[in-house]
């Protein structure tokens, strides 16, 4: 199975006995791992970046995004994303592996904030200045907690970060009711089918397989998805292949049979036609207008 580079929070500066989590200035991130993140990649951990100055393109699997001061970005492990900068950036990030969040609360899941419950939410977020100048506060607090060996440092920072991500939360969430995002059943089940898919694409394309997985009909997964989202099962579970075939066409130097095999195709021929029929265009085409 071919599988794009991911990279590792190892890979990045750590702070003294703390290996799970990367508070930095994105100035300082830039010039220091400008190596890594120079290219199109993706992660094994948790990200939130803020800009506080700059402007550029965030891309973000195959969307992009315009970076400017207020600009927020959240990115699960797994997403591609490269950006490119007209002017210097200025802000803070952070990442984390979902282990070191959640060891510390027992009772709270990553997914429970909706930039992080479900791909279907937009990984982006605008705030105005007074807002940014409250956060870039937190993001100050959490990078000098980092940079320290203070008692309790994990936790402390786990708590500023949940601090920031309940903030993010209550912007992200303002032009729709909190509940449509984590309270409402069907939506629990729209972001675990969203696991499932993201865990058994490569073999499952069947809605059937993911009703079974979620102990209801395909009728009823088919009724949530398409009450929620306004997509079927059958729409979301190939959305995600083309995601995918996008992913590897543009970032793997693998040949077309190879990527088609990866995916669980039985031959170039049938990943073209599948291909070209949800993107107009052949993976062939794809990658010489995207290189």
């Amino acid at each position: 199975m071919i599988k794009i580079p991911i990279l590792h929070i190892s890979q990045f500066k750590e702070s003294t006995s703390l290996s799970e989590v990367y508070v930095n200035t994105v100035t300082d991130h830039i010039q220091l791992d400008n190596p890594l993140i120079a290219k199109p990649h993706s992660h094994n951990f948790y990200l939130c970046v803020m800009f506080t100055q700059g402007s550029g393109v965030h891309e973000i699997d195959f969307n992009s995004y315009e970076i400017k001061p207020g600009t927020v970005f959240f990115l699960r492990p797994g997403q591609t994303h490269f950006w490119k900068f007209d002017t210097s950036p200025k802000g803070y990030i952070f990442f984390h592996s979902q282990e070191f969040y959640e060891i510390q609360f027992l009772e709270h899941r990553i997914h429970s904030f909706p930039f992080f419950y479900t791909y279907q939410n937009p990984p982006v977020l605008r705030i105005n200045s007074k807002v940014m100048g409250r956060l870039n506060q937190m993001f100050e607090e959490a990078y000098t907690e980092y940079n320290q060996t203070a008692v309790m440092r994990e936790l402390k920072l786990t708590s500023i970060i949940t601090g920031i991500y309940i903030e993010f939360t209550r912007l992200y969430s303002s032009s729709e009711p909190l509940e449509n995002f984590h309270s409402s059943h069907y939506s629990k089940i729209l972001a675990n089918l969203d696991r499932l898919i993201d865990t058994h694409f490569y073999r499952e394309k069947l809605p059937k397989f993911y009703a079974g997985e979620l102990n209801i009909t395909a009728k009823h997964l088919n009724r949530v998805v398409k009450s929620t989202i306004n997509k079927t099962t059958g729409q979301l579970i190939s959305d995600r292949i083309v995601l995918e075939s996008k992913r590897l066409i543009v970032h793997k130097n693998v040949n077309m049979a190879e990527i088609a095999d990866s995916l669980g195709f039985s031959d170039y021929a049938y990943f073209s036609r599948f291909f070209k029929s949800k993107t107009g265009i052949t993976p062939m085409e794809f990658r010489k207008n995207y290189m």
